[in-house]
């Protein structure tokens, strides 16, 4: 049964039978595909972004289907730079085209699970690197 607290809107059953309510409608309105927002992600992860030039690091929750570039797009709030750094996990340059998983970042957030820890004990740091290339503004 749909959670209405302030009460029901179109489309949305009467949470008791009725035989007056009409349910020919056809499709509901919020699985019409003008209405779509985004899409749902099968998993989130929290990672750790580490700026070695300032020694500063924030910690992101990013979707496990984002690419590199999406979540750089996502840092520069933190730092409107970041397009003039270099993306690195265990000093290997990141390919900004492919995901945290295909760049070997695993998300370990199941294994914390097995062994009953905080999924935020450990976040993989992903290391950021100054160009000094004076291109990107």
């Amino acid at each position: 049964m749909p959670y209405c607290p302030n009460g029901r809107f179109v489309h949305i059953p009467p949470p008791y039978p009725d035989s007056n309510w009409d349910n020919d409608f056809g499709r509901p309105w919020w699985r019409d595909d003008a209405y779509l927002v985004g899409i749902l992600s099968q998993k989130t992860r929290l990672i750790k972004i580490i700026n070695t030039l300032t020694s500063q690091d924030q910690v992101i929750e990013v979707c496990s289907e984002e690419i590199m570039t999406e979540i750089q797009d996502r840092y520069m709030k933190y730092n409107a730079h970041a397009g003039s750094y270099t993306c690195k996990f265990e000093g290997k340059n990141l390919d900004m085209s492919k995901t945290l998983q295909e760049n070997g970042i695993d998300d370990e957030d199941e294994e914390f699970y097995q062994l009953s820890m905080n999924d935020d004990t450990y976040l993989q740091p992903i290391h950021l690197y100054f160009n000094d290339d004076l291109t990107e503004a």
